[in-house]
């Protein structure tokens, strides 16, 4: 079953290295790209999606408005955030804005990748490798500290 991924990055050595690391490590199906904000809720509202992959500062717009507009997303549909910024309060901000988690881009793509392969593993009913049964976000409070 193809497990298809829709990826908000800016800087496309990241987008192209991601797009390669999700296919080969987690047989994730990239099926579109972009850069901007405008685009992205555009393609998102419009397309047929299992995961997005949003990146916070975009070359247009802001990838916390992308994040917003996924909150109308359909059910097993899942948002995560990979970006450079991910203090406590960005990751809380995330999570109120419907983030199914939070990724850090310098320290937790391995996670990322885990966290895809599990996703990956449930939709198609079978079992996820063990390594990725970790939970990526830790579990915030209501409020930031």
């Amino acid at each position: 079953m193809t497990f298809r991924a829709y990826i908000v990055e800016d800087s496309s050595t990241i987008r192209d290295n991601l797009i390669e690391t999700l296919k080969e490590l987690a047989q994730v199906e990239p099926v579109g790209t972009t850069e901007s904000e405008h685009e992205a809720k555009r393609w998102l509202c419009h397309n047929e999606w299992d995961l997005a992959v949003i990146d916070l500062f975009l070359r247009e717009g802001s990838g916390m408005n992308v994040l917003d507009a996924c909150r109308k997303r359909k059910a097993g549909q899942k948002v995560v955030v990979l970006s450079n910024h991910s203090s406590r309060d960005v990751r809380w901000r995330c999570m109120q804005l419907g983030a199914d988690a939070v990724f850090d881009k310098s320290t937790e793509l391995e996670m990322l990748v885990d966290y895809c392969a599990r996703l990956k593993g449930e939709r198609a009913g079978g079992q996820a490798p063990a390594a990725a049964a970790t939970t990526p976000a830790t579990v915030l409070p209501a409020t930031p500290a």
